[in-house]
Protein backbone atom coordinates (compact mmCIF):
# COMPACT_ATOMS: atom_id res chain seq x y z
CA UNK A 1 0.00 0.00 0.00
CA UNK A 2 2.86 2.36 0.89
CA UNK A 3 4.65 1.42 -2.32
CA UNK A 4 1.52 2.24 -4.36
CA UNK A 5 1.18 5.64 -2.69
CA UNK A 6 4.84 6.45 -3.33
CA UNK A 7 4.54 5.44 -7.02
CA UNK A 8 1.41 7.59 -7.43
CA UNK A 9 3.11 10.60 -5.85
CA UNK A 10 6.16 10.23 -8.14
CA UNK A 11 3.91 10.08 -11.20
CA UNK A 12 2.18 13.37 -10.20
CA UNK A 13 5.58 15.09 -9.77
CA UNK A 14 6.77 13.80 -13.19
CA UNK A 15 3.60 15.03 -14.95
CA UNK A 16 3.90 18.46 -13.29
CA UNK A 17 7.56 18.82 -14.24
CA UNK A 18 6.87 17.77 -17.84
CA UNK A 19 4.03 20.28 -18.12
CA UNK A 20 6.25 23.08 -16.83
CA UNK A 21 8.97 22.24 -19.40
CA UNK A 22 6.44 22.28 -22.25
CA UNK A 23 5.04 25.61 -21.06
CA UNK A 24 8.52 27.15 -20.87
CA UNK A 25 9.38 25.88 -24.36
CA UNK A 26 6.19 27.39 -25.82
CA UNK A 27 6.96 30.69 -24.11
CA UNK A 28 10.46 30.70 -25.59
CA UNK A 29 9.05 30.18 -29.11
CA UNK A 30 6.48 32.92 -28.61
CA UNK A 31 9.09 35.34 -27.30
CA UNK A 32 11.52 34.52 -30.14
CA UNK A 33 8.76 35.06 -32.69
CA UNK A 34 7.92 38.41 -31.10
CA UNK A 35 11.52 39.60 -31.12
CA UNK A 36 11.91 38.79 -34.82
CA UNK A 37 8.91 40.94 -35.71
CA UNK A 38 9.03 44.73 -36.21
CA UNK A 39 6.41 47.14 -37.63
CA UNK A 40 4.38 48.52 -40.53
CA UNK A 41 2.01 51.38 -41.38
CA UNK A 42 -1.57 50.26 -41.01
CA UNK A 43 -3.26 53.57 -41.82
CA UNK A 44 -3.19 54.88 -44.47
CA UNK A 45 -2.55 51.31 -45.60
CA UNK A 46 1.00 50.75 -46.83
CA UNK A 47 1.74 48.64 -49.90
CA UNK A 48 2.96 45.68 -47.85
CA UNK A 49 0.07 45.89 -45.37
CA UNK A 50 -2.52 45.94 -48.20
CA UNK A 51 -0.77 42.84 -49.57
CA UNK A 52 -1.30 41.08 -46.22
CA UNK A 53 -5.01 41.99 -46.26
CA UNK A 54 -5.44 40.72 -49.83
CA UNK A 55 -6.28 44.12 -51.32
CA UNK A 56 -3.00 44.06 -53.26
CA UNK A 57 -2.53 40.91 -55.33
CA UNK A 58 0.47 38.85 -56.47
CA UNK A 59 2.71 40.21 -53.71
CA UNK A 60 4.90 37.23 -52.84
CA UNK A 61 6.01 36.37 -49.31
CA UNK A 62 5.35 39.87 -47.89
CA UNK A 63 1.74 38.77 -47.26
CA UNK A 64 3.05 36.81 -44.26
CA UNK A 65 5.32 39.49 -42.78
CA UNK A 66 4.53 43.12 -43.73
CA UNK A 67 6.49 44.11 -40.61
CA UNK A 68 9.83 42.94 -42.08
CA UNK A 69 10.72 45.67 -44.60
CA UNK A 70 14.12 46.39 -43.05
CA UNK A 71 17.34 47.79 -44.61
CA UNK A 72 20.29 49.99 -43.71
CA UNK A 73 19.32 53.42 -42.39
CA UNK A 74 20.60 56.79 -43.64
CA UNK A 75 18.18 57.50 -46.51
CA UNK A 76 18.69 59.19 -48.95
CA UNK A 77 22.50 59.04 -48.74
CA UNK A 78 22.30 55.35 -47.81
CA UNK A 79 19.53 52.78 -47.47
CA UNK A 80 17.92 50.68 -50.22
CA UNK A 81 19.24 51.08 -53.76
CA UNK A 82 17.16 52.85 -56.40
CA UNK A 83 14.67 50.40 -57.86
CA UNK A 84 14.52 48.48 -54.55
CA UNK A 85 13.13 51.17 -52.26
CA UNK A 86 9.63 49.67 -51.90
CA UNK A 87 11.06 46.24 -50.95
CA UNK A 88 13.66 47.72 -48.56
CA UNK A 89 16.56 46.32 -50.56
CA UNK A 90 15.05 43.51 -52.63
CA UNK A 91 14.11 40.84 -50.08
CA UNK A 92 10.50 41.05 -51.33
CA UNK A 93 11.04 41.87 -55.05
CA UNK A 94 7.35 41.85 -56.01
CA UNK A 95 6.93 45.12 -54.07
CA UNK A 96 9.34 46.85 -56.49
CA UNK A 97 7.09 46.26 -59.51
CA UNK A 98 6.00 49.78 -60.39
CA UNK A 99 3.35 50.95 -62.85
CA UNK A 100 0.52 53.45 -62.62
CA UNK A 101 -2.02 50.65 -62.13
CA UNK A 102 -0.03 47.92 -60.32
CA UNK A 103 -1.11 48.79 -56.74
CA UNK A 104 -4.33 49.65 -54.90
CA UNK A 105 -4.40 53.27 -53.80
CA UNK A 106 -5.66 54.82 -50.57
CA UNK A 107 -7.56 58.09 -50.86
CA UNK A 108 -5.70 60.98 -49.25
CA UNK A 109 -5.85 64.77 -49.17
CA UNK A 110 -3.05 67.28 -48.81
CA UNK A 111 -2.80 68.91 -45.41
CA UNK A 112 -2.96 67.32 -41.96
CA UNK A 113 -2.89 63.50 -42.01
CA UNK A 114 -2.26 60.89 -39.33
CA UNK A 115 0.03 57.92 -39.96
CA UNK A 116 -0.59 54.93 -37.69
CA UNK A 117 2.11 52.28 -37.19
CA UNK A 118 1.58 48.81 -35.77
CA UNK A 119 4.74 47.96 -33.80
CA UNK A 120 5.56 44.31 -33.18
CA UNK A 121 8.95 44.96 -31.54
CA UNK A 122 9.28 48.40 -29.95
CA UNK A 123 12.90 49.28 -30.74
CA UNK A 124 14.70 52.33 -29.38
CA UNK A 125 14.06 54.91 -32.11
CA UNK A 126 16.08 57.76 -33.63
CA UNK A 127 13.38 59.35 -35.78
CA UNK A 128 10.36 58.94 -38.05
CA UNK A 129 10.65 60.55 -41.51
CA UNK A 130 8.16 60.87 -44.35
CA UNK A 131 8.95 61.67 -48.00
CA UNK A 132 6.64 62.16 -51.02
CA UNK A 133 7.13 61.86 -54.76
CA UNK A 134 7.51 64.96 -56.90
CA UNK A 135 4.26 66.13 -58.51
CA UNK A 136 5.35 65.07 -62.01
CA UNK A 137 7.10 61.81 -61.13
CA UNK A 138 6.85 58.89 -63.56
CA UNK A 139 4.66 56.14 -62.02
CA UNK A 140 5.71 53.71 -64.76
CA UNK A 141 9.40 53.84 -63.81
CA UNK A 142 11.07 52.07 -60.86
CA UNK A 143 11.01 54.04 -57.61
CA UNK A 144 14.27 55.98 -57.27
CA UNK A 145 15.58 58.87 -55.25
CA UNK A 146 15.08 61.13 -58.27
CA UNK A 147 11.33 60.44 -58.08
CA UNK A 148 11.10 61.87 -54.52
CA UNK A 149 11.40 65.24 -52.86
CA UNK A 150 14.40 64.26 -50.70
CA UNK A 151 13.55 66.78 -47.98
CA UNK A 152 11.14 64.94 -45.64
CA UNK A 153 7.80 66.74 -45.30
CA UNK A 154 7.60 65.35 -41.77
CA UNK A 155 10.60 64.64 -39.51
CA UNK A 156 9.87 63.52 -35.94
CA UNK A 157 12.98 63.12 -33.71
CA UNK A 158 12.53 60.41 -31.07
CA UNK A 159 15.84 60.61 -29.18
CA UNK A 160 16.25 56.89 -28.49
CA UNK A 161 12.84 56.41 -26.86
CA UNK A 162 10.80 53.25 -27.42
CA UNK A 163 7.33 53.59 -28.98
CA UNK A 164 4.38 51.55 -27.79
CA UNK A 165 2.88 48.76 -29.84
CA UNK A 166 0.77 51.39 -31.63
CA UNK A 167 2.38 54.65 -32.72
CA UNK A 168 1.00 57.64 -34.66
CA UNK A 169 2.46 60.75 -36.31
CA UNK A 170 0.32 63.70 -37.35
CA UNK A 171 1.95 65.44 -40.32
CA UNK A 172 1.12 68.09 -42.89
CA UNK A 173 1.31 66.48 -46.33
CA UNK A 174 2.34 68.85 -49.17
CA UNK A 175 -0.07 69.79 -51.97
CA UNK A 176 -0.28 67.04 -54.57
CA UNK A 177 -2.74 65.71 -57.14
CA UNK A 178 -3.16 62.31 -58.71
CA UNK A 179 -1.22 59.18 -57.86
CA UNK A 180 1.70 59.79 -55.48
CA UNK A 181 3.88 57.55 -53.31
CA UNK A 182 4.74 58.38 -49.70
CA UNK A 183 7.88 56.77 -48.25
CA UNK A 184 7.90 56.38 -44.45
CA UNK A 185 11.21 55.62 -42.71
CA UNK A 186 11.39 54.41 -39.09
CA UNK A 187 15.06 54.79 -38.04
CA UNK A 188 16.24 52.52 -35.22
CA UNK A 189 18.65 53.91 -32.61
CA UNK A 190 20.46 50.75 -31.45
CA UNK A 191 20.98 48.98 -34.79
CA UNK A 192 22.29 49.99 -38.24
CA UNK A 193 18.85 49.53 -39.80
CA UNK A 194 15.57 51.28 -40.50
CA UNK A 195 12.13 50.13 -41.66
CA UNK A 196 10.83 51.36 -45.02
CA UNK A 197 7.11 51.47 -45.95
CA UNK A 198 5.62 52.98 -49.11
CA UNK A 199 2.02 54.17 -49.34
CA UNK A 200 0.30 54.35 -52.73
CA UNK A 201 -1.99 57.37 -52.42
CA UNK A 202 -4.62 58.95 -54.68
CA UNK A 203 -4.85 62.70 -54.08
CA UNK A 204 -7.57 63.18 -56.72
CA UNK A 205 -7.41 66.18 -59.03
CA UNK A 206 -7.60 64.16 -62.20
CA UNK A 207 -4.01 63.00 -62.08
CA UNK A 208 -4.40 59.46 -60.78
CA UNK A 209 -3.71 57.86 -64.14
CA UNK A 210 -1.06 59.63 -66.26
CA UNK A 211 -1.60 60.31 -69.93
CA UNK A 212 -0.85 57.02 -71.72
CA UNK A 213 2.36 56.95 -73.72
CA UNK A 214 1.31 56.40 -77.34
CA UNK A 215 4.45 57.74 -79.02
CA UNK A 216 6.51 55.07 -80.75
CA UNK A 217 10.32 55.23 -80.85
CA UNK A 218 12.09 56.23 -84.04
CA UNK A 219 13.44 53.43 -86.22
CA UNK A 220 17.01 52.22 -85.55
CA UNK A 221 19.44 53.34 -88.25
CA UNK A 222 22.52 52.03 -90.05
CA UNK A 223 21.87 48.32 -89.51
CA UNK A 224 24.92 46.39 -90.76
CA UNK A 225 25.96 42.74 -90.92
CA UNK A 226 29.62 41.79 -90.47
CA UNK A 227 31.63 38.62 -89.76
CA UNK A 228 29.34 36.63 -92.05
CA UNK A 229 30.16 32.92 -91.83
CA UNK A 230 28.49 29.77 -93.07
CA UNK A 231 26.19 29.70 -90.02
CA UNK A 232 25.92 33.22 -88.63
CA UNK A 233 26.66 36.95 -88.72
CA UNK A 234 27.15 39.94 -86.39
CA UNK A 235 24.47 42.66 -86.52
CA UNK A 236 24.93 46.21 -85.24
CA UNK A 237 22.84 49.38 -85.45
CA UNK A 238 22.56 52.97 -84.23
CA UNK A 239 20.27 53.78 -81.31
CA UNK A 240 16.64 54.83 -81.75
CA UNK A 241 15.11 57.69 -79.73
CA UNK A 242 11.86 57.87 -77.76
CA UNK A 243 9.91 60.51 -75.80
CA UNK A 244 10.28 58.38 -72.62
CA UNK A 245 12.95 55.82 -73.34
CA UNK A 246 13.77 52.80 -75.53
CA UNK A 247 13.62 49.63 -73.41
CA UNK A 248 14.60 46.95 -75.96
CA UNK A 249 15.25 46.12 -79.60
CA UNK A 250 13.59 43.30 -81.54
CA UNK A 251 15.58 41.50 -84.25
CA UNK A 252 13.69 40.03 -87.21
CA UNK A 253 14.72 37.47 -89.83
CA UNK A 254 12.33 38.46 -92.58
CA UNK A 255 9.02 38.69 -90.68
CA UNK A 256 10.08 36.24 -87.93
CA UNK A 257 11.10 37.61 -84.54
CA UNK A 258 14.35 35.87 -83.60
CA UNK A 259 15.52 37.85 -80.55
CA UNK A 260 14.75 40.70 -78.14
CA UNK A 261 17.64 42.48 -76.45
CA UNK A 262 17.75 42.66 -72.65
CA UNK A 263 17.67 46.46 -72.58
CA UNK A 264 17.60 49.60 -74.69
CA UNK A 265 21.35 50.17 -74.53
CA UNK A 266 22.31 46.97 -76.41
CA UNK A 267 22.99 47.86 -80.05
CA UNK A 268 24.24 44.55 -81.46
CA UNK A 269 23.26 40.91 -81.81
CA UNK A 270 25.11 37.78 -82.99
CA UNK A 271 22.94 35.65 -85.28
CA UNK A 272 23.64 31.90 -85.16
CA UNK A 273 22.11 28.72 -86.56
CA UNK A 274 21.87 29.93 -90.17
CA UNK A 275 22.19 27.70 -93.23
CA UNK A 276 25.28 27.83 -95.44
CA UNK A 277 25.17 29.57 -98.84
CA UNK A 278 21.73 31.11 -98.12
CA UNK A 279 20.45 34.69 -98.53
CA UNK A 280 18.97 36.46 -95.47
CA UNK A 281 17.27 39.78 -94.75
CA UNK A 282 17.36 41.12 -91.20
CA UNK A 283 15.69 44.22 -89.70
CA UNK A 284 15.48 45.69 -86.18
CA UNK A 285 12.65 47.54 -84.37
CA UNK A 286 12.82 49.59 -81.16
CA UNK A 287 10.19 49.28 -78.38
CA UNK A 288 9.43 51.33 -75.24
CA UNK A 289 7.99 50.48 -71.80
CA UNK A 290 4.44 51.17 -72.98
CA UNK A 291 4.78 48.55 -75.74
CA UNK A 292 5.00 51.02 -78.62
CA UNK A 293 7.09 49.65 -81.49
CA UNK A 294 9.00 51.63 -84.08
CA UNK A 295 8.93 50.97 -87.79
CA UNK A 296 11.61 48.61 -89.08
CA UNK A 297 15.16 49.74 -89.69
CA UNK A 298 16.60 49.55 -93.16
CA UNK A 299 17.36 45.94 -94.07
CA UNK A 300 20.72 44.21 -93.76
CA UNK A 301 20.97 41.70 -96.65
CA UNK A 302 23.72 39.08 -96.80
CA UNK A 303 24.46 35.57 -98.01
CA UNK A 304 26.13 33.06 -95.72
CA UNK A 305 29.35 31.43 -96.84
CA UNK A 306 29.76 27.92 -98.15
CA UNK A 307 30.83 25.30 -95.65
CA UNK A 308 34.62 25.07 -95.96
CA UNK A 309 36.05 21.96 -97.59
CA UNK A 310 38.16 20.02 -95.07
CA UNK A 311 41.80 20.97 -95.53
CA UNK A 312 44.66 18.61 -96.27
CA UNK A 313 47.23 21.30 -95.49
CA UNK A 314 49.79 19.97 -93.00
CA UNK A 315 52.51 22.57 -93.49
CA UNK A 316 53.01 24.95 -90.56
CA UNK A 317 53.89 28.62 -91.08
CA UNK A 318 57.38 29.91 -90.39
CA UNK A 319 58.00 31.58 -87.06
CA UNK A 320 57.42 35.34 -86.86
CA UNK A 321 60.68 37.30 -86.60
CA UNK A 322 61.85 40.57 -85.12
CA UNK A 323 59.48 40.59 -82.12
CA UNK A 324 60.11 43.80 -80.17
CA UNK A 325 58.51 46.21 -77.71
CA UNK A 326 56.96 49.24 -79.39
CA UNK A 327 57.03 52.51 -77.47
CA UNK A 328 57.24 52.87 -73.69
CA UNK A 329 55.34 50.39 -71.46
CA UNK A 330 52.61 51.84 -69.25
CA UNK A 331 51.73 50.67 -65.75
CA UNK A 332 49.35 48.02 -67.12
CA UNK A 333 50.16 47.51 -70.82
CA UNK A 334 53.01 46.69 -73.21
CA UNK A 335 52.87 47.19 -77.02
CA UNK A 336 54.46 44.58 -79.30
CA UNK A 337 55.23 44.39 -83.03
CA UNK A 338 56.84 41.74 -85.25
CA UNK A 339 57.65 40.77 -88.84
CA UNK A 340 55.26 38.60 -90.84
CA UNK A 341 55.53 34.83 -90.99
CA UNK A 342 55.03 32.94 -94.27
CA UNK A 343 52.91 29.90 -95.13
CA UNK A 344 52.31 27.68 -98.12
CA UNK A 345 48.63 28.77 -98.13
CA UNK A 346 48.23 31.79 -95.84
CA UNK A 347 48.82 32.87 -92.26
CA UNK A 348 45.38 33.46 -90.70
CA UNK A 349 46.24 34.15 -87.06
CA UNK A 350 49.01 35.34 -84.77
CA UNK A 351 48.90 34.17 -81.16
CA UNK A 352 50.63 36.26 -78.49
CA UNK A 353 51.92 34.42 -75.42
CA UNK A 354 52.90 35.85 -72.03
CA UNK A 355 55.26 33.14 -70.87
CA UNK A 356 53.16 30.02 -71.54
CA UNK A 357 49.83 31.86 -71.18
CA UNK A 358 47.90 32.94 -74.29
CA UNK A 359 47.52 36.71 -73.91
CA UNK A 360 45.58 37.33 -77.13
CA UNK A 361 45.38 36.78 -80.88
CA UNK A 362 45.06 38.90 -84.04
CA UNK A 363 44.36 38.26 -87.71
CA UNK A 364 47.07 37.10 -90.10
CA UNK A 365 47.41 40.59 -91.55
CA UNK A 366 47.98 42.33 -88.19
CA UNK A 367 51.57 42.61 -86.98
CA UNK A 368 51.13 44.35 -83.65
CA UNK A 369 49.30 43.84 -80.36
CA UNK A 370 48.86 45.71 -77.07
CA UNK A 371 48.93 43.39 -74.05
CA UNK A 372 46.72 44.88 -71.32
CA UNK A 373 45.70 43.98 -67.77
CA UNK A 374 49.30 43.79 -66.56
CA UNK A 375 50.63 44.63 -63.09
CA UNK A 376 52.65 47.79 -62.56
CA UNK A 377 56.43 47.61 -62.16
CA UNK A 378 56.54 43.91 -63.15
CA UNK A 379 58.79 42.14 -65.71
CA UNK A 380 57.14 40.09 -68.50
CA UNK A 381 58.39 37.91 -71.37
CA UNK A 382 56.47 37.49 -74.65
CA UNK A 383 56.59 35.31 -77.78
CA UNK A 384 54.39 35.11 -80.89
CA UNK A 385 53.33 32.09 -82.99
CA UNK A 386 51.69 32.04 -86.45
CA UNK A 387 48.83 29.71 -87.43
CA UNK A 388 47.00 28.90 -90.68
CA UNK A 389 43.41 27.98 -91.53
CA UNK A 390 44.15 24.26 -91.16
CA UNK A 391 45.25 24.76 -87.58
CA UNK A 392 48.98 24.31 -88.27
CA UNK A 393 51.01 26.42 -85.83
CA UNK A 394 54.58 27.71 -86.12
CA UNK A 395 57.28 27.49 -83.51
CA UNK A 396 57.64 30.52 -81.28
CA UNK A 397 59.28 33.74 -82.38
CA UNK A 398 62.22 35.22 -80.54
CA UNK A 399 61.37 36.17 -76.96
CA UNK A 400 61.23 39.78 -75.84
CA UNK A 401 61.14 41.03 -72.22
CA UNK A 402 59.93 44.31 -70.77
CA UNK A 403 58.92 45.76 -67.40
CA UNK A 404 55.72 47.75 -66.89
CA UNK A 405 55.94 51.28 -65.53
CA UNK A 406 55.43 52.07 -61.87
CA UNK A 407 51.86 52.85 -60.83
CA UNK A 408 50.91 56.49 -60.58
CA UNK A 409 49.22 57.86 -57.49
CA UNK A 410 45.72 59.23 -58.22
CA UNK A 411 45.37 62.94 -57.61
CA UNK A 412 42.63 64.40 -55.45
CA UNK A 413 40.52 67.41 -56.42
CA UNK A 414 38.56 69.59 -53.99
CA UNK A 415 35.03 68.31 -53.26
CA UNK A 416 32.38 70.35 -55.11
CA UNK A 417 28.58 70.55 -55.26
CA UNK A 418 26.68 69.20 -58.32
CA UNK A 419 29.56 66.96 -59.34
CA UNK A 420 29.21 63.33 -60.49
CA UNK A 421 31.61 61.10 -58.53
CA UNK A 422 32.50 57.48 -59.31
CA UNK A 423 33.75 54.76 -56.97
CA UNK A 424 37.44 55.28 -56.15
CA UNK A 425 37.54 59.01 -56.93
CA UNK A 426 39.68 60.99 -54.48
CA UNK A 427 38.69 64.43 -53.19
CA UNK A 428 39.96 66.82 -50.56
CA UNK A 429 37.70 68.49 -48.00
CA UNK A 430 38.67 70.56 -44.94
CA UNK A 431 42.31 69.51 -45.34
CA UNK A 432 41.60 65.74 -45.47
CA UNK A 433 41.46 63.28 -48.38
CA UNK A 434 38.40 61.07 -48.97
CA UNK A 435 37.68 58.20 -51.40
CA UNK A 436 34.24 57.76 -53.01
CA UNK A 437 32.51 54.56 -51.84
CA UNK A 438 29.58 54.54 -54.30
CA UNK A 439 28.64 56.58 -57.40
CA UNK A 440 26.51 59.68 -56.79
CA UNK A 441 26.05 63.33 -57.72
CA UNK A 442 26.92 65.68 -54.86
CA UNK A 443 24.45 68.10 -53.31
CA UNK A 444 24.64 70.54 -50.42
CA UNK A 445 24.60 68.54 -47.20
CA UNK A 446 26.40 65.53 -48.69
CA UNK A 447 29.89 66.81 -47.82
CA UNK A 448 32.35 63.92 -47.13
CA UNK A 449 32.24 64.55 -43.38
CA UNK A 450 28.42 64.25 -43.35
CA UNK A 451 27.82 61.04 -45.34
CA UNK A 452 30.17 58.16 -44.40
CA UNK A 453 28.03 55.90 -46.61
CA UNK A 454 29.40 57.81 -49.62
CA UNK A 455 32.95 58.75 -48.53
CA UNK A 456 35.74 57.07 -46.58
CA UNK A 457 38.65 58.97 -45.04
CA UNK A 458 41.97 57.97 -46.59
Amino acid sequence: MLIARHSHHSMIKWVAATGMMITMTLCMFLIADKVSAHGYIESPGSRGYLCSTGKNKDCGAIIYEPQSLEAYKGFPAAGPADGKIASAGGAFPKLDEQTATRWSKVNMSSGVNTFKWTIEANHATTSWKYYITNQNWNPNAPLSRAQFDLTPFCNVPYKGKQPGFTYTDTCTVPSRTGYQVILAVWEIADTANAFYNVIDADFGGGGTTPTPDTTAPTAPTNLTATNVSSSGASLAWNAATDNVGVTAYKVYNGSTLVATTANGSTLNYNVTGLSANTSYTFTVKAVDAAGNSSSASSAANFTTANIPVPSTDTTAPTAPTGLQVSGVPTANSISLLWNAATDNVAVTTYKIFRGTILAGSVSGTTLNYVVTGLTANTPYTFTVQAADAAGNQSVASNAVSATTAAATTPTASPWAVNTAYTTGTLVTYNGATYECRQPHTSIVGWEPTNVPALWVLK
